[in-house]
């Protein structure tokens, strides 16, 4: 990963943090896009001491053009390059259909879809100009895949993103923007905490098997591109 260079919004929460640590290790400069700039300042100190030759904190909120724009051109003018974008923003409201609001479907659409809708968008002009092109990991996660009690909302925006991704991938088949969708079952991350329902943790993956699967997916030769990755724990297999 040394000379490349990794953008992650969510960088804060489980998924981003553990890719961003792991990617640091292997020597690649990071942009980190979340909500917290103290979060965001603490994580990069942590990667550049990791190996990161530079690790650049960005606070961002990705549902909102005008600051995702702002991230992309802060990545551009500092690096002059953004070889993978890794789209780990997240919302989850977990509710059964009768006790959800509008303004809960609202948010998850908001985070989940179109916060991944506009990172792309910003991603794709600048990689499609780099001779080397470029790699965007979209996460869908398994409730992208397969439907779960309380989680309509919440499927319907990771649902969306899978059809957007597959979209995007087709109309870029010639711009050499590689894409990604990782369907990564019961994550042992912050999203659970106030889930609002009894799981066994213990038993789920941990986010470091998430940034295993990113580093796999970078590290397949050219022209290779791992386009969906499925990776349940050992108790939900096939499911």
């Amino acid at each position: 990963m040394q000379d490349r260079v990794v953008l992650i919004t969510g960088a804060s929460g489980g998924i981003g943090s553990a890719v961003a640590r792991r990617l640091a290790r292997e020597g690649a400069s990071l942009v980190l896009a979340g909500r917290t700039q103290q979060k965001l300042d603490e994580l990069a100190a942590e990667c550049e001491g990791a190996g990161s030759p530079k690790a650049v904190a960005v606070a961002t909120d990705v549902t909102l053009k005008a600051q995702v724009e702002a991230l992309f051109a802060r990545a551009s003018a500092t690096f002059a390059q953004i070889d993978v974008v890794l789209n780990a923003a997240g919302l989850g409201i977990l509710k059964a259909i009768q006790h959800l609001s509008e303004e809960d479907l609202d948010r998850q659409l908001a985070v989940n879809l179109k916060g991944t809708f506009l990172s792309c968008q910003a991603a794709v002009p600048i990689m499609s100009q780099q001779p080397a092109g470029g790699h965007i990991f979209n996460i869908p996660g398994i409730l992208g895949q397969y439907p779960m009690a309380t989680a309509a909302a919440y499927c319907a925006s990771k649902y969306a993103v899978v059809g957007l991704t597959k979209s995007m991938a087709l109309d870029l088949k010639r711009a050499n923007v590689r894409f990604t969708l990782l369907y990564l079952g019961g994550l042992n991350t912050p999203f659970w905490d106030n889930a609002g329902m009894r799981v066994q943790r213990d038993k789920m993956l941990s986010a470091e098997t998430a940034a295993d699967a990113v580093a796999f997916a970078l590290a397949v030769p050219a022209p290779g591109v791992p386009n969906e990755i499925v990776i349940q724990p050992d108790s939900h297999q096939f499911l």
